[in-house]
């Protein structure tokens, strides 16, 4: 499967030590199968970060290669995958919450992450949560969160 990177970066080799804490899986090397979101990714950290060229790295990995790593699939929005979002979400370490070389599943994009505010604040229940967000366009995103995972990458 080919996977999709943006950022505002150069990006010669891969350093998970780059990571920043407080995203949707934890730790790690943030991917997309959707070539659009992300060159939007890589629009937004320019702007954001007022440095660097909005870039898109592409990458190979073999969906086979995937089951020599210790891998966590989530195919959309579950009661599961919000309570592993909240919880690395919530996690302001480099300490992983888990120990997934790879997690895959939905992003959680701003439209989610109103919700996931709204949730922190006690103002909806996980339940009402997933209710609000049920009809979103579910898009994916693939986290590499080990070296043994990164491997796995084929610059293309």
């Amino acid at each position: 499967m080919i996977l999709y990177h943006g950022t505002n970066a150069t990006i010669e080799s891969i350093d998970l030590s780059q990571s920043r804490v407080g995203k949707d899986f934890g730790v790690g090397f943030y991917l997309t199968p959707d070539k659009s979101v992300a060159q939007r990714q890589a629009e937004r950290k320019t702007e954001q970060y007022g440095e660097g060229e909005a870039s898109v790295y592409e990458y190979f990995v073999d969906d086979k290669e995937l089951e020599a790593v210790n891998y966590l699939g989530f195919n959309g929005y579950t009661l599961d995958w919000a309570r592993f979002v909240f919880d690395n979400r919530k996690n302001r370490t480099r300490e992983q919450t888990h120990d997934y070389d790879v997690v895959a599943g939905p992003i959680a994009d701003d439209v989610i992450g109103y919700q996931i505010r709204r949730v922190e604040e006690g103002i909806i229940s996980l339940e009402q949560f997933l209710e609000e967000i049920k009809y979103h366009t579910v898009t994916m995103q693939y986290m590499f969160a080990t070296q043994k995972a990164i491997n796995l990458l084929k610059a293309i």
